[in-house]
């Protein structure tokens, strides 16, 4: 199946109300984070099913070409079956999409892109190897490119692996988007919830001059009392 026959199938799913609903959800005003984003209106389990049905026959040449659709769902279709692909690759097919990913991310343009696939595929291929190329994300001046960078290390939250986590965090504690305060906020307590000591260790040093977006999410899951004692600013 190539590009063309798969959007002709999967555009049959598309429901305008659902198209003008996601528009609104995922800020597609004008000044908004997602500013012209264009929306078919197809929900992410539908979406799930195709990436699925689809991943062992389409092309990687079919895929790149999905992931520069107009359209916000097919970028979506085409970096879930990237992330299916991984899954079942050998080391070559795998550096061939990271590569084609990293080479990608200006259509990676909205946190549901990067937070479903970015720590399947960049996360994955950079378990085992020289992790810089998120340094470089992370000192991007793309929104995208930062958030890329602190959610690709979710993988190695899962393996009990930090030090990425914590380094980036520190890099980005301090930018100005909320989407960067909630994703480093989610990531820090990720780290929390398997290793306390190594998130409170962080909050000990930042956690009165962090964005205060960021120090909820991060201390979400805190007993009552610790959780209102750092938003006080007493602990």
């Amino acid at each position: 199946m190539n590009a063309r026959e798969l959007q002709r199938e999967f555009r049959a799913c598309a429901d305008a109300d659902d198209a003008v609903n996601l528009s609104r959800f995922f800020k597609t005003g004008p000044g908004q984070y997602g500013e012209g984003d264009v929306f078919l209106g197809i929900r992410v389990p539908v979406i799930r099913k195709f990436s699925k049905k689809y991943a062992s026959e389409i092309t990687l040449n079919s895929v790149h070409k999905l992931i520069q659709s107009r359209y916000h769902e097919e970028r979506l279709l085409a970096l879930l079956i990237m992330v299916q692909q991984f899954k079942t690759s050998d080391t070559a097919e795998q550096k061939d999409l990271y590569d084609l990913y990293l080479s990608s991310t200006e259509y990676i343009n909205n946190w549901d892109l990067v937070d479903l696939s970015s720590l399947h595929i960049v996360g994955g291929w950079l378990e085992t190897r020289n992790r810089r190329p998120l340094y470089r994300l992370a000192e991007s001046k793309d929104l995208w490119e930062k958030r890329i960078a602190i959610l690709a290390t979710f993988h190695f939250i899962r393996k009990n692996d930090f030090v990425d986590t914590m380094a980036i965090a520190e890099k980005l504690r301090n930018d100005r988007h909320d989407l960067i305060h909630k994703a480093v906020g989610w990531m820090l307590r990720e780290v929390g919830n398997r290793d306390l000591a190594t998130e409170e260790e962080f909050l000990g040093k930042y956690y009165k001059e962090m964005p205060r977006t960021m120090l909820r999410y991060a201390i979400e899951r805190f007993p009552e009392p610790l959780r209102l004692a750092y938003l006080k600013g007493n602990v």
